[in-house]
């Protein structure tokens, strides 16, 4: 079970710890539900960053969780340079060293992955997708507290999953696989959104948005629920300039 991280990070004041303290229990009952569950092959090694990388995620979420936000972006699970390294969502180790200011201490898995390595802070490889999102967002916000003023970002899945090397993204899983993971999903993304109250939710990639639409629609009918092209390299229409063609959907949305 995640372990409390007593050191407190930039401390807000007792109104947004109202808010804030709904997202560190959703998070741990998230982490509790989908580290009890079994993948089959092709998947070789799990990991949850809710469990190692606990405590720069609990950073994140009491530095920039609190209040309600407008917008909050929903990716679909850790990527292995990214929040399996340092449990943040996205999670490219220069971004959330530097414009997040969290540096945190990040054990080691269960069971770990000797193909994907976990070296939490020092991992010199940098995650694409999380480059790319954050490169977006400090842009235009140079200062972090301003963008997550009315801005939050989440992964719907917290595990990651791997054929060794290899990532295995959650809709390559069986059915039997994924619905006691999805159901556990579901019901962090409902709390967080009940949580933040946002207007907007924006899945990166269809993927999250698709799992949005199915777990909110009903609870939440007037969220709205919109999507921008995800940053991830293997997309070759990502690879032609993601920044620009993001920023102009979230214009077109009315959000920016």
């Amino acid at each position: 079970m995640p372990q409390k991280l007593h050191t407190k990070l930039n401390p807000r004041n007792a109104l947004n710890d109202l808010y804030v303290n709904p997202l560190i229990s959703a998070a741990q009952t998230l982490s509790n539900a989908v580290g009890a569950l079994q993948f089959a092959s092709p998947v070789t090694h799990t990991l949850n960053p809710l469990e190692y990388a606990w405590r720069p995620h609990e950073a994140y979420l009491r530095a920039f969780g609190g209040g309600k936000k407008r917008v909050v972006f929903l990716g679909m699970n850790p990527g292995p340079f990214g929040m399996v390294q340092v449990g943040v969502p996205f999670g490219e180790v220069a971004a959330v060293r530097d414009w997040m200011n969290i540096n945190a201490a990040v054990e080691q898995p269960r069971l770990p992955n000797p193909a994907r390595p976990v070296e939490g802070f020092s991992c010199a490889r940098s995650e694409v997708s999380g480059q790319r999102l954050w490169a977006l967002f400090s842009e235009r916000y140079p200062d972090a507290r301003d963008f997550f003023r009315d801005h939050f970002v989440l992964n719907y899945c917290p595990l990651a999953f791997f054929d060794n090397a290899r990532n295995v993204t959650p809709d390559k899983l069986s059915k039997a696989e994924t619905a006691p993971l999805y159901a556990a999903c579901d019901e962090h993304l409902r709390a967080c959104v009940n949580a933040l109250q946002p207007e907007w939710l924006i899945g990166v990639g269809k993927f999250a948005e698709a799992q949005a639409k199915r777990a909110l629609a009903a609870d939440f009918p007037k969220l709205q629920i919109g999507t921008v092209l995800h940053p991830s390299p293997a997309s070759p229409l990502a690879n032609r300039g993601w920044g620009p063609q993001a920023a102009a959907q979230l214009v077109a949305l009315g959000l920016w």
